[in-house]
């Protein structure tokens, strides 16, 4: 189990019976828990005061590995909104133990992407873009999150059209969702390390918060270009 220097919160709890709308199998009738959510975390009362000061919430997600109903356990799956100048929220993400596929899709239906990541990985959700995270393997994926508190997550596109584009299922194939009017072609690639989260050596996401100048794209994507995030 992952260590956090000061005692976690109880977290909540996504079940089984909670994403049982988005699996492949609508009859699937597995129960328990799938994923548990420790939400705005900090290591101090000061880390706390900035995260807060610049709406930001740093959280930790454990994906236990499982399959449910022939699919790999994942995420409900949700869309960013815009913010107040017409920009998708963005979302960055960090593999502390584990693997992760991070299954994207733009919200036009003119991309789909599936990103593998390990331990140390950063991932960053671009602007436009909802997405799923899958665990492919047989042991738990422990990932860290920073995100905008501006907004709610939008999980509505994923209900109403039973899950994402694809299904991951336990033979490592992608199942194509009937649920979708048109599906694009999946995109695989390899997570890639970004430049302004490797310039602190050996540096883990946490060690960024109190940077404004490496975070403030969660909150003002409108500054930043993102066109190398998906294709890097």
């Amino acid at each position: 189990m992952f260590s956090w220097p000061v005692p976690l919160p109880n977290p909540q709890v996504r079940t089984i019976e909670d994403l049982r709308g988005v699996l492949a199998d609508p009859g699937c009738r597995q129960g328990g828990p799938a994923y548990f959510m420790y939400r705005d975390l900090a290591q101090s009362e000061a880390d706390r005061s900035w995260l807060g000061s610049h709406l930001l919430r740093y959280d930790i997600t454990v994906i236990p590995p499982a399959v449910v109903c022939g699919e790999f356990v994942k995420t409900k799956g949700h869309f960013h909104p815009e913010n107040p100048k017409g920009c998708g929220y963005p979302e960055i993400y960090e593999i502390i133990e584990g693997k992760a596929g991070y299954l994207l899709q733009e919200k036009g239906l003119r991309d789909a992407v599936l990103v593998k990541a390990s331990k140390g990985d950063t991932i960053i959700i671009p602007p436009g873009y909802g997405h799923v995270t899958i665990n492919p393997g047989n042991e738990t994926l422990v990932m860290a999150n920073i995100v905008s508190t501006a907004f709610e997550s939008r999980y509505g596109e994923y209900e109403s059209r039973h899950g994402a584009v694809y299904y991951c299922m336990e033979d490592g194939s992608f199942r194509e969702n009937p649920g979708y009017p048109a599906i694009p072609p999946l995109r695989i690639r390899e997570a890639c390390n970004f430049e302004d989260f490797s310039r602190l050596e050996n540096a883990r996401l946490y060690d960024f918060v109190g940077i404004e100048e490496s975070l403030g794209f969660l909150n003002n994507p409108e500054k930043f270009e993102f066109g190398h995030v998906l294709t890097g």
